[in-house]
């Protein structure tokens, strides 16, 4: 053993480490990134769920039991309507996670003992879920029990009752299972199309691309179709075991399904491909892939709740495609909606791909030249 070659190479080792920017990067951006998402956007303790109020009684008492609810931040009203089939149609769009329903004979119910208010929820949504008790907590004043009804040994049940849709059951398969779609088409697509590029230079096939009267434009649109029917076929067998194994429901269409998932995976390809474009190695476009993949999955709204980030974390995830498709799919698949009914959510998965296509396309025609 000789220190002295021994320490030539860990020098040369080091020296080539400060050349390649993208592994410096991880090593000082992957801890940093986990440490501002886990310590800072990650909160489990969920606040300013959007809510809607339908407040038919509008006496004062109902308007103080509203408003006792919203003092509690957990919900933020975001609309006020007249009845609670209003409210239904905003959950299944997505527009609300929550909705608050005091009825018009809400006086006498105080006066009878009987449950004075209703609160809907969301139960695509595991966080929405876990919240909800805590308005159900609220007390009502001036409740007077009905002195005509039977003694209990326990005491009665809250004066406001919390009716679950969509999964009342509050299985986590079926909440975790469509987003993990999502999450799956990330990590694949990205990863696929990210080393497409690379892997034409590395092995020299790049020099016969360019003799050929291939435009750049069809390359890269040529890159990307295989990849779409891969997707699509990694989408059928998650469906499949999804429903095998954890009896998860489709309540919209499988067309509708189908075409929010053809969204999310050209989205992610064109992504890729704009990674392909910028790194130098397969190991420099999985390195980069990282930095995509990990803010994915921890600020889309699949693991931890959306609602409970503070507001710059919110603006990062609107930029994310896993975000708009995580809302997308339980959208379809849990609520039935349609992809009318979630026409935001597609315009942005759409607008994303142009954009990062657009930049791929661009960015190689300049690195060629």
């Amino acid at each position: 053993m000789s220190w002295r070659r021994l320490w030539a190479i860990t020098t040369k080792e080091l020296r080539q480490l400060r050349r390649d920017r993208v592994s410096l990067g991880m090593i000082v951006g992957i801890p940093v990134i986990q440490l501002v998402l886990f310590g800072y956007a990650i909160n489990t303790n969920v606040r300013g769920i959007a809510a809607g109020i339908a407040d038919q009684a509008r006496t004062s008492a109902s308007r103080a039991l509203v408003m006792d609810m919203l003092a509690t931040d957990v919900v933020a009203p975001v609309a006020r309507v007249e009845t609670p089939q209003q409210l239904m149609v905003m959950i299944r769009r997505g527009e609300i996670g929550v909705g608050i329903v005091v009825p018009p004979d809400f006086e006498q119910r105080r006066h009878d003992g009987r449950p004075v208010a209703q609160v809907l929820v969301d139960g695509s949504d595991t966080a929405v879920q876990a919240v909800a008790a805590q308005l159900a907590q609220v007390p009502v004043d001036g409740a007077v029990p009905d002195p005509r009804a039977p003694a209990r040994s326990t005491p009665p049940e809250g004066a406001i009752s919390v009716v679950s849709f969509y999964n009342p059951e509050r299985r986590s398969a079926v909440n975790i299972v469509p987003g993990l779609i999502g999450v799956i088409l990330t990590m694949t697509m990205v990863m696929f199309t990210g080393i497409a590029i690379v892997r034409e230079h590395e092995r020299g096939n790049m020099e016969l691309l360019i003799a050929t009267p291939l435009t750049s434009a069809e390359l890269m649109i040529g890159k990307v179709l295989p990849y779409i029917a891969i997707g699509l076929l990694q989408v059928s067998v998650i469906l499949a075991l999804g429903r095998w194994l954890f009896a998860v429901p489709v309540r919209g269409s499988l067309f509708d399904v189908y075409v929010a998932a053809g969204l999310l995976i050209v989205a992610n390809l064109a992504l890729g491909l704009l990674i392909s474009t910028r790194a130098r190695s397969q190991f420099q476009a999985m390195q980069m892939t990282m930095f995509v993949f990990l803010p994915s999955i921890l600020l889309s709204g699949f693991l931890f709740p959306f609602a409970g980030m503070p507001r710059i974390a919110q603006w990062l995830a609107e930029v994310l495609p896993l975000t708009h498709f995580v809302r997308l799919i339980r959208g379809v698949m849990l609520r039935g909606a349609g992809l009318a009914e979630l026409w935001v959510e597609v315009v942005a998965l759409a607008g994303f791909t142009f954009v990062m296509m657009s930049v791929a396309i661009l960015r190689f025609r300049k690195w060629l030249d």
